[in-house]
């Protein structure tokens, strides 16, 4: 504090701050900190699901990949809003660069969005693939099936998502106010909260009307559909946007079965209903969809008196190997198939030939059918099958056939495996009832890599990031070794992922990482790039010799000594990628604003909010950016902000204060804590480096008199540090359950650490900086170099500069962390006088090897 401010301060015209104040200025920041690492996360998953999409791994249907790009829109513009938050608005040009890309993508979106419509219902006459928008997946689904592909489905028509949006927003939107201010309300990580939510907005839909409007268009369509006979028996089933896509959400929402035109008002609010119920909210929840839903069509299908009913799969959905289309049914209506209530009957048909491979036949002693009870209202009841049935087939091989060719030319044309239901009727014709992708795990087809049973693995189990199969020299560089002159075909070896591989991507056959994110910045370039990669290999980095030939198995997540010609082959065969969908059209022209990574070295000049052309971009500079920014939290420490502090008693040789910005201290508003009070993770470790008996001295510490006499020489002359200014002898510790600030500034030198230490390995860091000293430059920047042996030996990235050091350390395991958290707490005791002991080139490795072996005095 400088002497001007102190003058102001004694005339009183800079105000005392609140403790309430003072705690509002870190908890802003903190929360915006903790809110971009989030946003970061979620948007390397999005980049993630879209990369897999490009190469054909993962089906994504065109409302998905709307939703994902306006999703990777929103969290690079809360990133930006937060990084300017914790800054104060010192990157103003990052959101302009947010909306710039943005703007690029949404042209886009909306230049290739067809089949929005206003109308409240459509016949399935209109309705194909492309008004998945509008009608939902269910819908869009059978009207393309009976629109494009002539198949047979039931006569109906569809409820668009208007109608239940002029629904929620009547009474100038009072509805859809409540139902989400009631879901918003909800703890996410509490199931108990979420279902007692989801049971309140149900309630409050059943209670509301059905508007005038909405009910005369619903009756209408079904007049012109059915007529208005009351015997007619419908379906009315939900068709939610996100329904019957890359998420299935099977069994969330509610479909209704024997509705008439008498019934169908009070049908249309179940369905609404169900998209708040309380395992749907649930189900949203854990998949990362928004809580208030994304909209809710309906399909009205009118009843197929089934006498069987079941599903099928164009690929089997278990046994990857097999190459037959598994067919199920039951007497009855479906849902028992559907529910699993039930075992069925089962075919496999040869996709080659059509020919039945295999018929397991059950006893089928219960099915499910449609009742009227005396006083008219329909339900589905089980009934006993009669006894001379109970061991017949449901479907003749003649219609298991049939509807194996239905999958597969389902499967033609979506060109993905499919799973449908179907329905038999009375007169024995197969009915459609709908189709969507099958849901297959990328990371099962593992089972593609051969098993070479003969062959023993170097190392086996590893996560594989970025699928194939390369094969090259093993090449480990040092930290911070230029890359530029990679060897082609080299297999790169790092003890932890890092964006700098970027450079080598084009020549390495593959890459290895002890430790990183398969949703970090690298493992995205790496599939970007098709680059075989492995992560989370423990020890890989001493495992592997420097030009030992290995082949890298990133199928089955093996890495094996020499060439495996077996291995190898599988590198001619990549899967190919679906050129001619209309997903993949549209991913192609959006994929530049949102995919590509630029700006990959932090200390270039073009490292700028200006340069961002992308939303990888984008996220790159802010989340980097904001671990700069929140390294220095503790420079907005001042006098007045000590009203938020608690003192910590206890025998070190520091004057520490602690802020608690949530779960790191047991008592936030004591005065004084004791050490046992601290229960941030990342601080107890530092604080146990710290307290380490080993490390405190029990006597007079040995000081060479030369390096002490230049100490004191210097000390008396102004110290070399800000002019001669000292740093102040307070520390300040800023923590929470999992993060870390800690400012030791002590006499002429200072320490800063800054750590995030959790259970989700792409957010974990520390960075550490020291500088300073009352010896003279030569013994200051001994110790640096010093400190920078032991840290690169600890894993850490060291950056040193005359007599300043900067280290990293990231995505690592927390146990990893807690680890490099307690020996930096015991290398801030041993480097307080350190500067004394570095009389000369020897001693700089001398004592780093001391530190290391535990020699501490």
């Amino acid at each position: 504090m400088n002497a001007f401010t102190n003058l102001k301060r004694l005339l009183g015209l800079i105000p005392k701050t609140s403790r309430e104040e003072a705690m509002a200025a870190f908890t802003r920041r903190y929360a915006s900190f903790k809110e971009l690492l989030q946003s970061n996360a979620d948007l390397a998953g999005i980049l993630a699901t879209l990369d897999a999409t490009q190469r054909g791994e993962r089906p994504l249907d065109i409302v998905q990949l709307r939703k994902e790009a306006r999703r990777a829109c929103y969290h690079c513009a809360r990133m930006a809003a937060c990084l300017n938050d914790i800054s104060k608005q010192r990157y103003t040009a990052l959101t302009t660069a947010v909306e710039a890309v943005s703007a690029r993508i949404e042209n886009e979106l909306t230049k290739h969005s067809r089949g929005d419509v206003n109308a409240m219902t459509l016949s399935l006459s209109e309705v194909d693939a492309s008004m998945a928008y509008s009608v939902g997946g269910k819908n869009a689904n059978l009207g393309e099936l009976r629109n494009m592909l002539d198949m047979p489905v039931p006569e109906g028509f569809a409820i668009t998502t208007r109608a239940a949006s002029l629904m929620l927003l009547q009474n100038n939107g009072a509805l859809s106010r409540q139902i989400h201010d009631r879901l918003y309300a909800a703890d996410v990580d509490d199931p108990a909260s979420l279902r007692n939510a989801g049971h309140d907005v149900e309630a409050l839909i059943m209670d509301a009307p059905v508007p005038d409007d909405v009910a005369g268009a619903l009756y209408n369509a079904w007049d012109q559909a059915f007529g208005k006979g009351e015997d007619v028996l419908v379906a009315l089933r939900s068709s939610a946007l996100a329904e019957d896509g890359v998420q299935s959400f099977a069994g969330q929402y509610r479909s209704i079965l024997g509705v008439t035109r008498a019934t169908l008002l009070d049908a249309f609010r179940r369905v609404l209903s169900s998209l708040y119920s309380a395992r749907a909210v649930s189900y949203r929840a854990e998949n990362g969809y928004p809580l208030d839903g994304g909209g809710m069509a309906m399909c009205c299908l009118r009843m197929v008196n089934a006498h069987a009913a079941g599903v099928a799969f164009s690929r089997h959905p278990v046994d990857l190997r097999s190459n037959n289309v598994l067919v199920q049914g039951l007497w009855g209506l479906g849902e028992m198939v559907v529910d699993g209530a039930a075992p069925p009957d089962q075919w496999q048909v040869s996709r080659a030939n059509n020919r039945i491979m295999q018929e397991t036949i059950v006893r089928k002693v219960s099915r499910m059918v449609l009742h009227t009870d005396a006083d008219g209202r329909v339900e589905t009841i089980v009934e006993d099958v009669p006894e001379e049935w109970q061991d017949v087939p449901c479907l003749t091989p003649e219609q298991a056939r049939r509807i194996a060719s239905m999958a597969l030319e389902l499967e033609r044309h979506y060109q993905y495996p499919q799973d449908i239901e179907w329905a038999v009727d009375e007169e024995d014709q197969v009915i459609l009832l709908q189709t969507r992708p099958i849901h297959i795990n990328a990371a099962t087809e593992e089972s593609a890599a051969p098993a070479l049973a003969h062959m023993r693995p170097l190392i086996s189990g590893a996560e594989v990031a970025a699928r194939g199969v390369g094969c090259g020299p093993v090449i480990l560089p040092q930290p911070g070794e230029d890359l530029t002159h990679f060897p082609e075909g080299g297999v790169l070896v790092l003890p932890h992922s890092s964006s700098d591989a970027v450079v080598v991507m084009r020549r390495a056959s593959a890459i290895i990482a002890e430790t990183g994110s398969m949703t970090g910045h690298m493992a995205s370039v790496c599939r970007e790039f098709g680059v075989p990669t492995l992560l989370n290999i423990p020890g890989v980095t001493s495992l592997l010799e420097p030009g030992q030939i290995v082949t890298v198995d990133a199928l089955a997540g093996r890495i094996f000594a020499g060439e495996v010609p077996e291995l190898l082959a599988l590198r001619l065969a990549p899967r190919p990628i679906k050129a001619d969908t209309p997903t993949l059209a549209l991913l192609r022209r959006v994929a530049p604003h949102i995919m590509p990574l630029h700006l990959v070295d932090p200390h270039a000049a073009v490292f700028a909010p200006e340069n961002c052309t992308s939303l990888h971009d984008i996220m790159r500079f802010a989340h980097e950016k904001s671990y700069s920014e929140m390294f220095l939290l503790s420079d907005i420490m001042s006098e007045d902000s000590m009203g938020a502090a608690s003192h910590l008693v206890c025998p070190l040789p520091l004057d520490l204060y602690i802020i608690d910005l949530g779960g790191g201290l047991r008592n936030p508003e004591a005065r004084s804590v004791l050490p046992e009070d601290v229960l941030s993770e990342p601080f107890r470790h530092v604080l146990n480096g710290i307290r380490n008996p080993a490390v405190q001295a029990r006597g007079p510490r040995p000081v060479n008199m030369r390096g002490f006499i230049s100490v004191m020489g210097r000390s008396m002359a102004g110290g070399h540090q800000e002019g001669g200014q000292r740093f102040g002898d307070r520390s300040y510790a800023i923590v929470s359950d999992k993060y870390l600030n800690f400012s030791s500034r002590v006499g002429y030198h200072y320490a800063i650490l800054d750590s995030w230490c959790g259970d989700t390995i792409s957010k974990n860091y520390i960075r550490f900086e020291f500088a300073g000293g009352a010896a003279g430059s030569v013994q200051r920047e001994r110790r640096v170099r010093c400190i920078g042996l032991i840290l690169s030996e600890l894993g850490f990235t060291v950056d040193v500069v005359g007599d300043r050091i900067r280290a990293r350390y990231q995505k690592y395991p927390r146990l990893e962390l807690c680890s490099r958290l307690d020996q930096i707490g015991r290398l801030l005791i041993m480097t307080r006088q350190m500067d004394m002991l570095m009389v000369n080139e020897a001693a700089v490795a001398g004592y780093a090897a001391k530190f290391l072996n535990g020699e501490y005095h």
